[in-house]
């Protein structure tokens, strides 16, 4: 049967008419990137996804990597979706040309991710990991790092990943046990083991390059005391060619739930002491550092999570049309009246206008996060510059852990729509449903997330950051109540998210009370409540566009316009009376979650 990733006319949407990307042309460092040229990007993207990357997501779940004889090797039909992808010179979208990359907005990279993302997100893993891991390189690495390593990553010749899970340490990452000693040439000698790498060895690269998390020989317990290293797979000379395999190898992967296409190692440094790496940036500093590309790294997995939801949503719209059952209600009692799609049942357009309203919420979200990023790089005014990032930093908690939580129970919900088709794996919902779930757990787990809102960013820049980011929710919500059809629906948000500010102030102050454990009992619920007025916001900003082009509409987007509206319609009235209960719920900040005694839970 068809599968389906990105709604290219949602896409087209987001980009031109909500956010309107091709303004950044109007700036020296995005010249090139006027409407034309990001259609064509776009399309460039969604052809190759389709055609190329999408085929090979149902023989990455049946066939998986493997380890054989201590190599690790990726269904074969990887390879030349991942030599066409690096062709492209898709890997480093946003990053320099000097380095290998296209220098595009982020905004329309986000966009290209949409199609590769939904098309076999586990794939794409391979190239993620390496651009972040070359985002480390750029950033914190010498002269010589760079130009070992920088455009061999960035073009995707060689591979990437990011070595910090250890098996006791667990999210604890101070807790870390490898170790770093200096040697005389300057290089350091590393010593452990580590496990949940994604991509930790694999096939597709001939070389890959590990940043590692270990401590320095006498260097401070805890975070403190943790550096980062580069430790290549092949050791790479001064020169630029390469030597001798290092002694960092991978000793077994994962049987995981999902992602199966995706090499999940456990990783051993040193187990003959000759294990070498190169410190990148700063003695002791390397949490630093990581923290630094932390929101990059959150804001793919939130794209990985929306993909599977996105992909989902398609599949059970197009399925409900097709998939005949039943009569239609209003003839129930006539005998002689056919079967109809199930698209015409209530309760299906139930579940599938709920998918929609989450789903163009979230492409807008995380695209919106992608604009902040762009106009904080285009921005003149250092005061600009920390507003952006302020937003950015409140937004990406709910970029990774709302999104994921929502894409899963969009998944769940596509899966619904097949009924029992659904549960199998001739259809596609079943494997969306099991890719999706980790997204809700690596990259910090959607209750470090919520700890993170609550504990960090509410409080970020005495409490502006959230303050702006208000600010330019009321923005939209004062705009929409000019328009007839949107006025309703913006008082009614205004309402949810003043009550949202009344919360905010609840939970800063509990934070810093002797009731701290029940303030970070409701974290999770906050980042819910935070998450959903937010895609209030979003939807609403779309419904106002909409109803304001609807009167000139051509026919072939009147619907689109309409759909847009009934999806703010729908989030509004349905959704946020929900989100009401569950602020009276954190302000009426009930203790049992802390109080009950660890017997009380009984299974012993």
């Amino acid at each position: 049967m068809a599968q389906y990733i990105a709604d290219r006319r949602d896409v087209d949407f987001v980009l031109h008419e909500q956010l309107g990307v091709e303004k950044f042309s109007q700036h020296e460092r995005f010249a090139e990137f006027n409407k034309k040229t990001v259609d064509l990007i776009i399309g460039e993207a969604r052809n190759l996804a389709l055609k190329e990357i999408l085929p090979t997501q149902e023989i990455g779940d049946r066939e998986g990597a493997r380890f054989e004889n201590g190599a690790v090797l990726t269904p074969k039909e990887f390879k030349r979706a991942y030599e066409l992808f690096v062709e492209g010179e898709w890997l480093a979208m946003s990053e320099d040309p000097e380095w290998g990359g296209q220098g595009m907005p982020t905004t329309i990279a986000l966009a290209a991710s949409d199609f590769f993302n939904g098309a076999n997100f586990a794939l794409m893993m391979y190239p993620g990991l390496t651009h972040g891991a070359g985002k480390l390189v750029e950033a914190f690495g010498t002269k010589q790092q760079k130009e070992l390593f920088l455009k061999k990553m960035f073009t995707g010749e060689w591979g990437g990943t990011m070595l910090l899970t250890e098996p006791e340490a667990g999210s604890d990452v101070g807790a870390l046990t490898t170790t770093a000693v200096k040697n005389e040439d300057g290089t350091y000698s590393i010593t452990g083991n580590k496990i949940f790498i994604s991509g930790g060895d694999h096939d597709l690269v001939e070389n890959i390059i590990h940043p590692v998390l270990a401590r320095i020989e006498g260097a401070p317990e805890g975070t403190k005391g943790i550096s980062l290293f580069l430790v290549p797979k092949i050791w790479v000379n001064d020169d630029g060619s390469l030597g001798e395999p290092n002694d960092i190898i991978c000793t077994g992967i994962e049987e995981k739930m999902g992602i199966h296409g995706n090499s999940t190692c456990s990783m051993a440094m040193g187990s003959k002491g000759q294990c070498r790496g190169t410190l990148l940036g700063e003695e002791n500093k390397g949490m630093r550092a990581m923290f630094l590309m932390m929101n990059a790294a959150r804001l793919l997995v939130g794209m990985q999570g929306f993909c599977c939801a996105s992909a989902s949503y398609m599949n059970a719209v197009n399925y409900a049309r097709e998939r005949v059952q039943g009569k239609n209600l209003m003839q129930m009692f006539d005998k002689s009246a056919p079967g109809v799609p199930i698209i015409q049942h209530p309760d299906v357009r139930r579940m599938l206008l709920g998918m929609k309203a989450h789903v163009e919420g979230m492409r807008s979200l995380l695209y919106y996060a992608g604009y902040c990023e762009d106009q904080k790089l285009l921005a003149e005014d250092e005061n600009e510059k920390a507003r952006l990032q302020g937003i950015i930093d409140v937004l990406i908690p709910l970029c990774k852990g709302y999104i994921t939580d929502k894409a899963f129970e969009v998944c769940s919900q596509g899966m619904q729509v097949y009924g029992g088709y659904g549960y199998i794996k001739e259809y596609p919902q079943e494997q969306l449903l099991r890719d999706c779930r980790i997204t809700m757990i690596y990259e910090g787990t959607n209750g470090i997330q919520a700890m993170d809102l609550l504990g960090r960013k509410l409080g970020l820049n005495k409490g502006k950051a959230v303050m702006d980011l208000f600010g330019e929710i009321q923005k939209t919500i004062n705009g929409a109540k000019e328009v007839d059809a949107t006025a309703d629906l913006a008082a009614q948000t205004e309402k949810v998210a003043n009550k949202l500010g009344e919360v905010a102030m609840h939970m800063g102050a509990t934070a810093m009370s002797e009731k701290v454990l029940n303030a970070f009992a409701f974290a999770h619920p906050f980042m819910d409540a935070c998450g959903d007025v937010t895609m209030a916001w979003q939807l609403l900003w779309r419904a106002q566009i909409a109803a304001q082009k609807l009167a000139k509409a051509k026919k072939k987007d009147v619907a689109y316009y309409e759909g847009q509206i009934k999806s703010a319609e729908y989030f509004i009235n349905s959704v946020l009376p929900i989100t009401l209960g569950k602020m009276n719920a954190i302000l009426n900040n009930n203790g049992a979650a802390v109080e009950i005694s660890e017997d009380a839970f009984g299974a012993k």
